[in-house]
């Protein structure tokens, strides 16, 4: 079951927060940029299974507590905000860090199969992926349409869809692209401090957003 009316405004949102640099968009940039484009679309397929993972946990713990409960849901929400902003403070602070750690090189070669397990502890670890699913997914749930958990659920699914688009957009960009970030470590940190901005901005914007109908 999908909440049709805020459906635009949910893929907006969510859309945003995958796409702007995290430990997911990191780690897959740097397989990109070190290792070449097959390296990083292994790290996608890896990342995005450990996200699948989180929602599941989610769904089953917390789907119909963060729907039933307004007191968890005000207290994810303002977590969630709080960390987001955290998160964009670190990667506005670190975005120096951000561009050693992409240089070509700085990543030692490995397998397809280790790279997709190192991919999937990522995205099962990946504290972005949890904000998402814990606080803002509530947010677009309309209860006026019953089956919170289902929608839940649902918009899950749509996310980890996102993240396998936008993540493999990022690894085969830096793949093709790695010669030409390389050559400019400060492309990369205007990269982190872009992202970092953009999520202090949605953090913020999640802090004071409310429930749906």
């Amino acid at each position: 079951m999908l909440p049709r009316a805020h459906l635009v405004p949910f893929l907006v949102t969510v859309y945003v927060l995958i796409l702007i640099p995290g430990p997911s968009v990191v780690f897959t940039v740097s397989r990109g940029v070190a290792l070449g484009r097959r390296a990083a679309l292994a790290s996608v397929l890896g990342n995005t299974s450990g996200l699948m993972v989180q929602l599941l946990v989610v769904v089953v713990g917390l789907g119909s507590v963060l729907a039933d409960s307004d007191t968890v849901f005000l207290v994810m929400k303002l977590c969630g905000g709080a960390y987001l902003i955290f998160l964009g403070l670190r990667s506005i602070r670190n975005r120096r860090e951000l561009a050693e750690l992409l240089a070509p090189g700085a990543v030692t070669p490995k397998t397809l199969r280790r790279t997709i397990r190192e991919g999937f502890l990522v995205g099962a670890t990946n504290p972005k992926g949890l904000v998402i699913f814990t606080a803002v997914l509530p947010t677009f749930i309309d209860r006026a349409q019953g089956h919170a958990t289902l929608q839940l659920a649902t918009l899950g699914v749509i996310c980890g869809l996102l993240a396998l688009v936008s993540d493999g957009t990022w690894a085969i960009a830096s793949g093709t692209a790695r010669a030409w970030l390389g050559r400019s470590p400060r492309r990369l940190e205007w990269l982190s401090a872009g992202g970092g901005v953009t999520m202090i901005a949605l953090g913020a914007g999640l802090a004071v957003s409310g429930r749906r109908s």
